[in-house]
């Protein structure tokens, strides 16, 4: 699983937003490093992660890559994370996710609770797709398959990705987040939108998580509105919800400043 890491303190992993990759946190992680370790890692299939969940795509095993594509699962996912975590030494991390990310981080949350000593969500949600959601992510998969997913990915992506003020003031960060998509493998793409659809519903897991929690949400994020961030807060027992303005569903990478700001006092109940 290949990663990035930058700072010193307590350990903090951030689990990227589909269809991106490890690279969304850059500006919101050149802040928070000065607080604590950052750890982002690209999820399977994306990024520089190979599909059998190694850091180097073009090694991947053959068979292995097979097999977990016959599976695909965010329980896969969350096993990658903890053999990282293993591979690093940490017993025990704050961890954060974006979107999918935050997906990821509720199955790690069920496999391995006493590893999660904060909880990060940011434009997320804890219910599983409905029917409608689950048939359109298992069609993207199947055209990623048949097409690549160069252009049509992104295009039909970044409506919902971000915000009408960045949309209309911050073209330089749709074209990097155009870009971001357009460099995922097809794969990688099918891949995680077969184990998002098949996603349990995450609300009793964060029920049952008593640390600290802190969930961000865009004001103008569409895909998981500031009502769905209430929600996810209402059930997590120790938790806070923080709206950022001008931002979308990926508001760790639209308003990186803002976002850096949201979370570093929160940060300060894990020490230094």
């Amino acid at each position: 699983m290949h990663y990035i890491e930058s700072g010193a303190g307590p350990p903090l992993v951030l689990l990227h937003a589909f269809p991106v990759d490890a690279r969304m946190w850059h500006g919101a992680r050149t802040l928070l490093e000065e607080q604590v370790r950052v750890i982002a890692p690209d999820q399977r299939g994306l990024g520089q992660s190979a599909l059998d969940g190694s850091s180097a795509p073009d090694l991947a095993d053959e068979g292995a890559t097979r097999r977990a594509a016959e599976q695909p699962g965010l329980g896969t996912v969350a096993a990658d994370v903890l053999a990282l975590l293993d591979s690093l030494g940490l017993s025990e991390v704050v961890l954060g996710g974006c979107s999918m990310g935050g997906y990821v981080a509720t199955a790690v949350l069920q496999a391995a609770p006493e590893r999660v000593s904060g909880l990060l969500l940011a434009d997320t949600k804890a219910v599983a797709d409905n029917a409608e959601q689950r048939d359109n992510r298992l069609s993207v998969a199947d055209r990623a398959e048949r097409e690549g997913t160069s252009g049509w990915l992104a295009e039909n992506s970044l409506p919902g990705l971000v915000g009408r003020t960045t949309r209309n003031e911050r073209p330089e960060v749709v074209d990097e987040i155009g870009a971001l998509i357009d460099s995922q493998p097809a794969e990688g793409v099918a891949w995680a939108q077969r184990a998002m659809a098949a996603r349990p519903d995450g609300t009793d897991t964060l029920r049952g998580f008593t640390g600290p929690a802190l969930v961000v949400v865009g004001e103008e994020d569409t895909i998981t509105p500031p009502e769905i961030a209430r929600d996810v807060t209402a059930v997590l027992p120790d938790a806070e919800l923080v709206t950022l303005p001008g931002a979308g569903h990926l508001s760790a990478m639209e308003t990186p400043e803002a976002f850096a700001n949201a979370v570093l006092p929160w940060l300060n109940r894990f020490g230094s």
